[in-house]
């Protein structure tokens, strides 16, 4: 057993409790898969975060990402979560951007005032939604057909179905079936009533994880970035906006889009709510 200097931090919220928590362990080159994976499934966070020295001549740093029950190559919260760790604990980037090593690559995140952004990855897979995976998703959504304005595949990693809803009140009314949904990962959008919401935000999003143990995360980096890059390119969205995620839960998270010069930045402030150290 052995301490390492632990920190757990809200991401994509500008106070405590309003984003999704991330728990982050540093200096964790020690540690085993075994060891990694055993204090993911403790935290019981949507994901945990070990820092870890780079192993590629342009990184600043490396990370590996578990949820509770598998290791993930890429995903957005931890990304920026990670970094902000990083950055409070006196790391330094050796470029204009912080370049982040995970199993998906290199990945750069950018400052800008209190905020952290990352470069959305490429998607894997796009294009048309087939029938029966949309009556799927109707079907476990409780969703008339005619309440989906577009679909696409938006699937940088994760698997992610892009379904976009005519106005946010059917989005934030929808209570899902997650058997029905069976294996699919389904991220919903819809616009803000401009008249109506009085925010900045143009968007609200949700993310549903189908299957037995199913669950709605809430705050989501990779479908933000995947919603981004479906929606700017399909003209569903300009090229910069504001979304929001969480509010049936409770939160109140905050994605700020930006296209520049052709990418797509997926950002967020990050606030710490616990630094100390764990024996692992």
């Amino acid at each position: 057993m052995a301490e390492f200097a632990f920190h757990q931090v809200d991401v994509f919220a500008t106070r405590p409790f309003g984003g999704n928590p991330l728990a982050v362990v540093t200096g964790a080159d020690g540690l085993t898969d075994a060891q990694m994976a055993a204090f993911a499934n403790w935290t019981n966070l949507s994901e945990t975060t070990f820092l870890l020295r780079p192993t590629h001549p342009d990184a600043d740093y490396r990370v590996r990402i578990f949820t509770p029950q598998q290791e993930l190559p890429f995903a957005g919260h931890p990304t920026l979560g990670t970094c902000h760790v990083w950055l409070q604990q006196g790391g330094v980037p050796r470029g204009r951007h912080v370049v982040q090593e995970c199993q998906a690559g290199l990945v750069p995140v950018r400052r800008q005032d209190a905020v952290l952004a990352f470069a959305a990855p490429p998607l894997r897979r796009a294009g048309a939604v087939e029938a029966d995976v949309l009556a799927a998703i109707a079907r476990g959504l409780h969703l008339p057909p005619d309440s989906i304005r577009a679909s696409n595949w938006a699937d940088n990693g994760p698997g992610w179905v892009a379904v976009m809803l005519r106005s946010r009140a059917e989005l934030l009314s929808v209570r899902p079936d997650y058997a029905a949904l069976g294996d699919l990962k389904v991220g919903l959008v819809a616009p803000f009533d401009t008249a109506l919401d009085r925010d900045d935000a143009l968007f609200e999003v949700r993310a549903f994880t189908g299957g037995p143990d199913g669950v709605e995360d809430p705050v989501t980096g990779s479908l933000n970035a995947s919603l981004a890059m479906w929606m700017i390119g399909a003209g569903l969205a300009p090229p910069s906006y504001v979304a929001r995620q969480g509010t049936v839960l409770g939160r109140r998270g905050r994605i700020a889009i930006t296209s520049d010069a052709g990418e797509i930045w997926v950002g967020g402030t990050v606030v710490t709510t616990i630094a100390g150290r764990v024996t692992i």
